[in-house]
């Protein structure tokens, strides 16, 4: 009797094994799932990170190349008082757009002629 005893037992035991074996598939499944979404998540904000830093790149080389725009105060007192426009407005618009420049020295030199005569 002891030994169906004993294959009563094995028979549970392997039950068990089995239930054990899959509750510890799905537990490390779990693990992979989780491991795979944090990588997903690392690679994102990764690629954020390169994004806003080539954003910042970009607006770097902007701000320099703004920079380099020369301008006359005159060109910005004449926009800034006919356009009844803040004077930082009006030299940010100016840098921003050369082709102001030509504009504002031709107001310049009309007003000269007309003064003249």
């Amino acid at each position: 009797m002891e030994g169906a005893e004993e294959g009563i037992e094995r028979v549970v035991d392997s039950k068990d094994m089995q239930q054990q074996t899959k509750a510890f598939d799905k537990l490390t499944d779990r693990v992979e799932d989780h491991q795979l979404d944090s990588s997903r998540v690392q690679e994102a904000m990764a690629s954020i990170a390169a994004s806003a830093e080539a954003d910042l790149q970009a607006m770097r080389l902007r701000e320099k190349e703004l920079a380099a725009v020369k301008i006359n105060a005159a060109d910005v007192d004449i926009i800034a008082n006919e356009l009844e426009l803040d004077k930082k407005v009006a030299e940010r618009t100016l840098r921003e757009h050369k082709e102001f420049l030509d504009i504002s020295r031709y107001h310049d030199r009309s007003v000269l002629l007309h003064a003249s005569n």
